[in-house]
């Protein structure tokens, strides 16, 4: 349309220019009074002839492409009319009459003019209708009535600019249909106008107050038809600059952004104000028809152009809830689409962006009739979009009998139904189809370490491997390990559908570090769960401390699960590293159950332990190793019972219930069938959440007990394993005899001789391991009363299921423990 702008003001510049290069000419009226000789030189001259041109092509496909008349200023003085004064009052009548219709069209006439200031070749000055000046000398008697109808005129040329302009391409199929329904009206307007002429011709009786009479109904509708154009215009800053939205005022940057990312250039424009156009016309509609609801022909016009206006946008609603397509060239449909977000990329990364980002809702976009329905809206296009890319359910039929406007009674019955219908259609593909409770629970089998009869073959084998630090770990050799254990003839992974999902991999950030970053920081699923998952996942990248430098490959290694789409919108990754963690946690609880199990099974085979000393305070100290040994081995049962039988198990049957639709948790105590696919994604999520909290994984403070006891624990039973090659020298008895030699023999070699210190009698050593000894007994005694401290106070300000884990843990708790500490953390 620029060029057509350009066209009119070159067209407009040589008829200025052609006017003035006339020579100078006397009106009609003088002409009459020069004799005959002066009259022959006048008609000698050239006649007038204004230039005409065609305007080109624009992206309005109706915008007129004649250039625009030449302007009342720019006629020659021998071709203007008699004035007004000179003419009676039933003449003026006559004129003004004949000078309406060509105004009533959007044209000058010879006594009614357009102001000095109209320029119609400035497309702003059209949109806003161009001003009428009465020429001087018209009875005052037709002059006030002449200006009321003057403002019809107005209105229709200002409307008529606004439809040639708003049927550009950039301001999409709701602004043209909303153009083609004012169209018609204008076409019957014009008809009007044929009408009146015809009755200016053949009725004598036709006055000014007829006309005006005639035209009332339609003037009223013409400027509920500007006030409207004109609204739209200030929202699309044509009328005049808009200095508060030049800076954010950029139409929709996302689609900028996507466009770079596509390998596209920016377009000419691109970064221009945003467009009214798609639901905010719509809502502009549905507001002025709240507003003018008192005014019945109003109401009639803007439901008409409402119900007109709706119909494209209805049919991308129905193509939306019917199919999961979205048909939405100009960005105007309520629901927006990331094509830069491919299910492919599922295959490599199987991330919940696809679910959560390629298809979003535009909140400023949202016409009021969709508001309340929005969030169903764009669940229903959601799951279907995932049923057809699946090839699940053949969604390409075509839908008959769908309402076509908001008005239809059936508009919300639609939206409901085909929700209904989607969400049934994707729950059925992901439960039966895709077998999604059979992959649940293979998750529990492998991470929660459920009948893991398999895992501790695994453990086993591998010993070797992952006692080595984790950067030095050989990942394949693992894998191969743990694919033959998995197809190992009668255990329970040998018959999973699903073990060829399983893989291992090493994890370079500790757990507890991990943990306490996510804790203190901003939590797994806060503002930017990505970054804390990049985190946690890439650790080559991030600058390694000493400790995690210092991780066996046990302490590292984690499982890897891999899900195809579309399981992998349910078990996506934020999920899969709930599972990771909690792995983790029982893993390293499971191993240092080993390794205190190890140490008993050392003391009742070990003769530096079984030997009865003579010597009271050695027999006294195993008594208290005994002892200590006994309440961490306690307190590691205990605790992975807590995590599993009260914890992990009961939230994992209320999930699998929900899960097969047997809940029986409603009010009623009826089953609750009717689910969504994103309950049953925030289910997923809540069970993983609520396992984490119950663990005592989400709590700083308890967190770091834990540790810390946990850490006491392993060093305890580590110290053990050398205690028992000690404990020979501590013992006067059994120091240099053939029992002592044979034990210490087999644990030396010849490469690795038996030290000199543990062949004889050392009288020092038993005072230095039973030093080190209390040591152990205080590190222990003084964090577990720390914990069942911190874990009565946040079993009664935070989680009440800490309290049973409170009363299992004071087993393992001395008889004699100090309470001094209780309350420090109230």
């Amino acid at each position: 349309m620029a060029s057509s702008g350009s066209t009119r003001s070159a067209a407009y510049n040589d008829q200025r220019a052609s006017a003035k290069a006339e020579p100078a000419r006397v009106s009609s009226r003088a002409t009459e009074r020069l004799p005959t000789a002066a009259k022959k030189k006048k008609e000698t001259l050239p006649p007038w002839k204004p230039n005409v041109s065609l305007i080109a092509h624009t992206t309005a496909p109706l915008a007129a492409r004649v250039s625009i008349p030449p302007l009342s200023q720019l006629l020659p003085q021998s071709l203007e009319p008699k004035p007004l004064k000179s003419l009676s009052a039933d003449n003026q009548e006559s004129a003004i009459l004949e000078d309406l219709l060509f105004a009533f069209m959007g044209y000058e006439g010879q006594y009614l003019r357009f102001v000095d200031s109209y320029n119609p070749s400035v497309e702003k000055d059209r949109l806003a209708g161009p001003t009428y000046r009465i020429l001087q000398g018209l009875d005052p008697s037709l002059r006030d009535l002449t200006n009321s109808l003057l403002k019809m005129a107005t209105h229709y040329t200002a409307v008529e600019a606004f439809v040639e302009v708003q049927s550009r391409d950039e301001f999409g199929a709701i602004n043209h249909a909303l153009c083609a329904s004012i169209r018609k009206m204008l076409k019957d307007y014009l008809i009007l106008i044929a009408q009146l002429e015809h009755q200016l011709i053949s009725s004598p009786s036709f006055t000014l107050h007829i006309l005006h009479l005639h035209t009332l109904p339609t003037s009223r509708l013409m400027f509920q038809l500007y006030t409207l154009a004109q609204e739209m215009l200030r929202r699309n800053s044509l009328l005049e600059e808009d200095l508060d939205d030049s800076v954010d005022g950029f139409d929709d940057v996302d689609n900028i952004l996507e466009q770079l990312r596509e390998g596209g250039d920016l377009a000419p424009g691109s970064m221009s104000k945003k467009v009214c156009k798609g639901g905010n016309v719509l809502r502009l509609l549905t507001e002025r028809l709240s507003f003018m609801s008192g005014d019945p022909a109003a109401r009639t016009l803007l439901q008409t152009l409402l119900r007109d206006a709706s119909r494209p946008y209805m049919a991308m609603l129905n193509e939306w809830l019917h199919h999961g397509g979205i048909k939405d060239p100009h960005a105007e449909f309520l629901i927006k689409e990331q094509k830069s977000i491919k299910r492919e990329k599922l295959e490599e990364d199987y991330t919940d962006e696809y679910w959560e980002k390629r298809y979003t809702i535009r909140e400023n976009d949202v016409p009021p009739q969709l508001e309340g329905v929005k969030d169903k809206v764009l669940l229903a296009g959601k799951y279907l979009n995932v049923v057809r890319e699946c090839g699940g359910v053949d969604v390409s039929n075509e839908v008959r009998d769908v309402p076509k406007s908001f008005e239809d009674t059936r508009f919300l019955d639609n939206v409901n139904g085909a929700y209904a219908h989607a969400n049934s259609s994707l729950l059925n593909l992901l439960l039966t189809t895709h077998a999604l409770p059979a992959r649940l629970r293979s998750l529990k089998h492998y991470f929660f370490l459920d009948r893991s009869d398999f895992f501790t073959y695994f453990l086993d084998l591998s010993e070797y491997e992952l006692k080595k630090p984790w950067k030095e770990v050989n990942v394949g050799k693992l894998q191969s390990l743990l694919d033959l254990v998995l197809r190992q003839p009668g255990s329970i992974a040998a018959q999973d559908p699903f073990k060829e999902d399983v893989k291992v991999q090493m994890n370079g950030v500790g757990l507890t570090k991990f943990l306490m970053g996510v804790v203190n920081v901003r939590g797994i699923d806060q503002d930017a769960p990505d970054k804390s998952l990049e985190r946690y996942r890439t650790p080559a990248t991030q600058p390694s401390s000493e400790e995690d430098n210092r991780m066996t490959g046990l302490e590292a290694l984690e499982l890897k699960f891999s899900v195809p789409f579309p399981l992998s919108l349910v078990i996506s990754s934020k999920t899969v590293l709930r599972y990771q963690i909690l792995f983790r946690y029982l893993l390293s609880m499971r191993h240092l159950e080993g390794l205190l199990v190890n140490s008993w099974k050392d003391h009742h085979k070990v003769v530096s332990w079984t030997h009865r000393s003579a010597n009271p305070k050695l027999e006294m100290w195993k008594r208290r190793a005994w002892t200590l040994r006994a309440r961490m081995l306690v307190f590691v049962q205990q605790f992975t019972y807590y995590c599993t039988a009260e914890v992990i198990e009961p939230n994992w049957q209320t999930l699998m219930a929900r899960v097969n639709g047997t809940d029986t948790s409603g009010r009623d105590g009826s089953q609750k069938v009717s689910r969504t696919v994103d309950e049953l994604m925030e289910d997923h999520v809540d069970f993983l959440d609520t396992c984490l909290k119950e663990c005592m994984l989400m709590n700083s403070k308890l967190l770091k007990i834990h540790a810390k006891i946990m850490s006491a624990c392993q060093a305890f039973a580590n110290w053990t394993v050398t205690l028992s090659r000690q404990l020979c020298s501590a013992d006067q008895d059994l120091a240099g005899s053939k029992a002592a030699n044979a034990y210490l023999s087999s644990q030396y070699t010849s490469r690795h001789p038996i030290p000199d210190a543990l062949k004889s009698y050392d009288p020092t050593r038993l005072a230095r391991i039973e030093e080190t000894l209390s040591k152990y007994e205080f590190n222990f005694n003084h964090h577990l009363r720390l914990l069942l401290d911190a874990l009565d106070y946040y079993a009664a300000t935070e989680t009440v299921a800490l309290s049973r884990l409170c009363a299992q843990l004071s087993t393992a708790r001395e008889a004699t423990a100090d309470k001094g500490l209780r309350g420090s953390f109230e």
